[in-house]
């Protein structure tokens, strides 16, 4: 199996290999070096491999990584109709997408983290993803006319065949691949909800990264929408950024998540992360419409100007504080309850303890705060007697 993993992992670096000659040395397009882009798949599949070869999400990723990388290296490589067998890479090429798309989001979601379907009642649901696959590779290899290329190439696919086959696969593996990815997705939320210890830990580290990539990626959507894509507008560099971040957390913050929470390396640092992000993305959404009130209301009260702007600056950063000790408190109340629970009888028995003087009321009232905060099978205390 080390072996297996280590041949995988090389056939990714001599793709990545094989894309820096193209550009630096072949003058092909800079687009093959996206192939990099997967470099994170590729290192922590191939470290999981090594260290839980029984685990099938290792295996998973350093497929998505190698078909990925394949698929970027060959659209360049066919660019140039001088090449040897640039028909047949291009034909092999137009499995690659559906191939590593399927397997990341059907696949992936379905048998993380521990490389198994959470019950057998799963497995129609992983056969869903199969038959998207085998639907997929026939729409593909049989479609007729111009192979379907990142850019045109004027190919032929050499295998089309005439009539309305193709076009009922493709149908079919649109239909069932979007079932398979709302079931998947919906496992993760299942385990999420029924899981406890260590492997909650280890779902709220994948749920994590995947949402924040969502939230990313529809935020560039809806911002590329609304700026109707026009260079000088604002907002188009706002929708390039939240592209670039969610493409940056499905290429690098995915698979290190993944790595993390199934090696364990510091898997409950998720809930400090989760707080944070809470806290502070809450905050930024306050005090960004803050800012954007005030400098609303005093331009009409005084006309646009510094002034208006500077006061709107002072009182948000007036703000800051409160609002964060605020939001904080809303957010372990909502999310976080026995945090705060916890926290707030420990701040009542300090004041408490200020003003007790009875040695004995003190002990049998440390021993009910251990008891509700803690919450230990049997508590004791014990007192140093004065010699």
């Amino acid at each position: 199996m080390r072996v297996a993993a280590w041949g995988l992992l090389g056939t990714y670096l001599a793709l990545v290999a094989g894309a820096i000659w193209l550009v630096a040395f072949e003058g092909a397009d800079s687009d093959a070096l996206g192939a990099i882009g997967f470099a994170g798949f590729a290192g922590v599949g191939a470290l999981i491999a090594l260290r839980r070869p029984g685990n099938a999400v290792g295996w998973l990723l350093l497929a998505i990584a190698i078909l990925f990388a394949g698929g970027e290296v060959a659209e360049v490589y066919v660019a140039d109709s001088s090449r040897a067998g640039r028909t047949w890479v291009a034909w092999l090429s137009g499995f690659t997408t559906n191939l590593w798309f399927s397997l990341a989001v059907i696949f992936l979601p379905l048998l993380f983290p521990h490389g198994r379907l959470p019950s057998p009642r799963w497995r129609p649901v992983l056969w869903l993803g199969v038959a998207q696959l085998a639907l997929g590779a026939v729409a593909t290899a049989f479609k007729p006319g111009e192979l379907e290329l990142r850019e045109s190439s004027g190919i032929d696919n050499p295998l089309g065949v005439a009539g309305g086959l193709t076009e009922v696969a493709q149908v079919l593996s649109t239909v069932i691949g979007a079932l398979a990815v709302i079931l998947a997705a919906a496992s993760i939320v299942i385990r999420l909800r029924q899981a406890r210890g260590a492997e909650r830990q280890q779902l709220k580290w994948f749920a994590y990264v995947g949402v924040m990539a969502a939230a990313c990626l529809f935020l560039a959507v809806l911002v590329g929408t609304a700026s109707g894509g026009d260079p000088s507008d604002g907002f188009t560099a706002v929708a390039v950024t939240a592209w670039l971040s969610g493409l940056a957390l499905l290429g690098f913050g995915l698979p290190v998540a993944t790595g993390m929470a199934i090696l364990r390396h510091r898997l409950y640092d998720i809930d400090v992360v989760i707080r944070r992000t809470l806290v502070y993305g809450a905050l930024t959404a306050t005090l960004g419409a803050t800012y954007l009130a005030l400098v609303l209301l005093a331009g009409l009260a005084v006309g646009k100007s510094n002034v208006a702007i500077a006061v709107s600056t002072l009182a948000v950063a007036a703000l800051f504080r409160p609002a964060r000790a605020r939001i904080q408190a809303v957010v372990d109340q909502r999310f976080y309850r026995r945090r705060y629970d916890a926290t707030r009888t420990l701040e009542a028995f300090g004041a408490r303890l200020r003003d007790e003087l009875d040695l004995e009321a003190l002990g049998a009232d440390l021993s009910a705060v251990v008891q509700e905060t803690v919450q230990p099978a049997h508590v004791s205390l014990w007192l140093r007697s004065t010699p």
